[in-house]
């Protein structure tokens, strides 16, 4: 039997092998899924067809009761099948690790007899020893199987390196993308904050030049406020100032009047009868003058109401008017005595 031969048919007894325990596996999964569906019955029912076969009334339970008790029932009944289906999957994946092993391990051991029958076919060869056609043959068919599978591996690379290309650039552009997606997105959010920062900056500038010019008119509203006030004062100082000077001119004027009266003026005199308390006196000292012809004058000053007799162009004759009021007796008024008299609408 040659080599290849050989290897094929104990690959072919690995997989037969490999076959029979996945099949005999998921037998006995099946078996296992039907023996727990089995166990799990609902214990209800089991005690409802003993009582039906007995010959019993069959007393059903509440339909809620029923229908949460079977679903959850259901429920194990879903997570038993699929705890046994993972625990299938689980020992199919450990048959296929085996399996494959087996076929690594006999990949290594015929790969092992065939160095060692190079080896030997070497040997022989150096001794001259003549090769069989067929093994020959057989060579020349494992070369090219070698080669082809060599080829098949070439462009399997090939198509792997390919493939791993159109992904590597295919994530590339993915890369690119989203880079120049962020990228995008970065710079719109800095144009946004640079136009915010800008209408931030605008507003707070306007805000300032309109602060800047309020205070302006309040300062110039201050400054025409303290002129007005000042023009204001001044105005009053130069109107008091007038009506102080008017006032001091017209006090000077009438001083001068008086005194130029008293120096240069014409001059009367009066005989001053008496001094009365009240009005009542000096209207009855009045009178009694008046009964003897004279002219008589009243004049009120704070110590009472003065009561003279004239006015004379001169002393002498006031002064002989006096004497005759002295010695009249009938008037008995001997305190009589002469003044100048300067009237009230010439002082």
């Amino acid at each position: 039997m040659s080599m290849n031969n050989k290897q094929r048919w104990m690959g072919g007894v690995v997989l037969l092998s490999g076959g029979v325990l996945l099949a005999a596996l998921l037998l006995k999964g099946k078996e296992e899924i039907h023996q727990k569906q089995v166990e799990t019955q609902p214990v209800e029912q089991v005690q409802q067809n003993k009582n039906a076969s007995a010959g019993e009334a069959i007393q059903l339970q509440p339909l809620t009761v029923d229908v949460a008790t079977e679903k959850r029932l259901l429920e194990e009944q879903k997570r038993s099948r699929e705890k046994a289906v993972a625990e299938q999957e689980a020992k199919a994946a450990e048959f296929l690790r085996m399996q494959q092993q087996a076929e690594a391990d006999a990949a290594r051991k015929a790969a092992e007899e065939y160095a060692a029958m190079n080896a030997r076919r070497g040997a022989a060869a150096q001794e001259g020893t003549d090769i069989p056609p067929e093994l020959v043959q057989d060579e020349k068919t494992k070369a090219q199987q070698k080669a082809a599978d060599q080829k098949q591996l070439e462009q399997q690379n090939a198509q792997l390196k390919q493939k791993a290309d159109a992904e590597k650039k295919l994530a590339e552009q993915k890369r690119q993308a989203t880079a120049d997606a962020e990228k995008k997105a970065a710079e719109d959010k800095k144009r946004q904050l640079d136009a915010e920062k800008k209408a931030a900056d605008e507003k707070k500038r306007k805000v300032e030049e309109q602060l800047k010019i309020e205070e302006q008119r309040k300062a110039e509203a201050e400054k025409k406020a303290a002129a007005d006030k000042k023009a204001e004062a001044e105005r009053k100082a130069e109107v008091e100032k007038k009506r102080k000077a008017q006032e001091d001119a017209k006090k000077k004027a009438e001083a001068e009047k008086a005194r130029d009266l008293l120096e240069n003026g014409d001059k009367q005199w009066m005989v001053q009868v008496a001094l009365a308390a009240n009005e009542a006196n000096a209207d009855a000292v009045a009178a009694k003058l008046r009964a003897k012809g004279y002219k008589v004058t009243k004049s009120p000053t704070s110590k009472g109401i003065r009561i003279m007799v004239g006015p004379a162009k001169d002393r002498e004759t006031a002064d002989a008017a006096r004497k005759k009021i002295n010695t009249d007796a009938s008037l008995g008024m001997k305190s009589a005595w002469v003044i100048e008299w300067v009237p009230l609408d010439r002082r």
